[in-house]
């Protein structure tokens, strides 16, 4: 809240002669009017302190319109909105986002799951098909947990994996941010839940495995195509729904005549940024015929992903292939494997945080053999 500055009143007045004469009732007062006018300063005072430790407990950041509310007596009709009719706003927003191509398909896909989890969830184990957030309380949060990890159902499914939990309540805690910004409701009571991902290690190709890929020439047009999307995403860490949105305007030259790709990344949009590396140029030297303005052809990620099957197969690597692990490959075997800082990766991949590439990048045995012979020179 620092910086931020709202108005209450106390229902008190003093002249404003009396009120610099007295140093803003700093000094002694002997008037009545004056001590009372310090009393109810100091009332409302106590009241913000104990508003805002209390607002606090439930949430991280607390702001001023939260505590002034608190003051009011409005939190609680802030709280009376109904859960499901938020998600209805925030999803409803954020197809206006998709819609100006600032969001990808499947971020809004992943919200109305999220969504109508919640909705299945509420109407078989409390028997309504509303529920106000004001009475969302940890038993609530637990028992919704303990739903989605053993009794929701989807494409004939039961259950869903402890990650894809994970990632479910961030949706329910991002709802209910967007509605504390809005001033629509004052707490978050989804942030009680604090599960962390189970971070699985990468499967991402070695140098020799990308070469073994490289020189495979396949005898159907297909796995040609396919492989050279896949290798495009080795050798630029584009994930698969940004490979797709590609198009020539997304190549730029700079003022030392280096080609570059810039575009934003479809999921966050945020910026990212990539140096056009050899092999990639070749490939979109390879597709510069195409009628269409795209820099590949377009394939389905689900097509793409059952080809990478074939091809794994045939250049006999024993992993399995998706299009994700070109991501992986180009965290990894391309950029950390060959020196590049970490902070650059994570921002060609389009990273907010450090953190998030240090999911996607393993650090090579390579590496750090290089580095502890180094370290060894300096003690011989």
């Amino acid at each position: 809240m620092q910086g931020k500055t709202t108005t209450l009143s106390t229902g008190k007045f003093i002249s404003k002669e009396r009120w610099g004469f007295t140093n803003k009732l700093r000094n002694k007062l002997r008037l009545i009017t004056e001590k009372n006018c310090k009393l109810a300063i100091d009332l409302v005072e106590q009241k913000i302190e104990d508003a805002y430790l209390e607002l606090s407990r439930n949430n991280k950041e607390v702001t001023l319109f939260e505590v002034k509310n608190k003051l009011n007596g409005k939190t609680a009709k802030l709280g009376d909105l109904d859960i499901l009719k938020l998600f209805k706003k925030h999803n409803d927003y954020f197809k206006k986002k998709y819609e100006a191509g600032e969001r990808s398909k499947a971020s809004l896909q992943k919200y109305n799951r999220a969504k109508d989890l919640l909705a299945n969830f509420i109407k078989q184990k409390h028997g309504k098909t509303s529920y106000k957030i004001s009475e969302i309380d940890n038993q609530f949060i637990y028992n919704l947990e303990s739903y989605l990890k053993y009794e929701s159902s989807f494409n004939y499914k039961v259950g869903i994996s402890h990650n894809s939990v994970i990632k479910y309540f961030q949706c329910f805690k991002t709802i209910c941010f967007y509605g504390i910004k809005r001033n629509l409701i004052a707490t978050n009571p989804f942030l009680a839940y604090d599960e962390k991902l189970i971070i699985k290690e990468a499967i991402f190709l070695t140098k020799a495995e990308l070469e073994r890929i490289e020189e495979k020439k396949f005898s159907t047009d297909r796995l040609n195509r396919v492989k050279d999307i896949f290798l495009f995403s080795c050798y630029s860490g584009y994930a698969p729904i940004d490979v797709q949105n590609l198009t020539k305007e997304n190549l730029i030259k700079d003022s030392g005549d280096s080609l570059w790709i810039k575009t934003n990344r479809a999921k966050t949009n945020i910026k990212s940024n990539v140096p056009v590396l050899p092999p990639v140029k070749r490939i979109i030297d390879k597709y510069s015929h195409l009628d269409e303005n795209r820099l590949l052809p377009k394939i389905s990620n689900q097509k793409v992903n059952e080809y990478l099957k074939e091809i794994a197969d045939l250049c006999q690597i024993n992993k399995k292939l998706t299009h994700y692990v070109a991501r992986h490959t180009f965290a990894t075997t391309v950029t950390l494997g060959n020196g590049v800082a970490i902070e650059n990766v994570s921002s060609m991949m389009g990273h907010t945080t450090i953190s998030m590439t240090q999911h996607y990048a393993k650090v090579m045995d390579s590496n750090v053999k290089n580095d502890m012979d180094k370290l060894k020179e300096k003690f011989v």
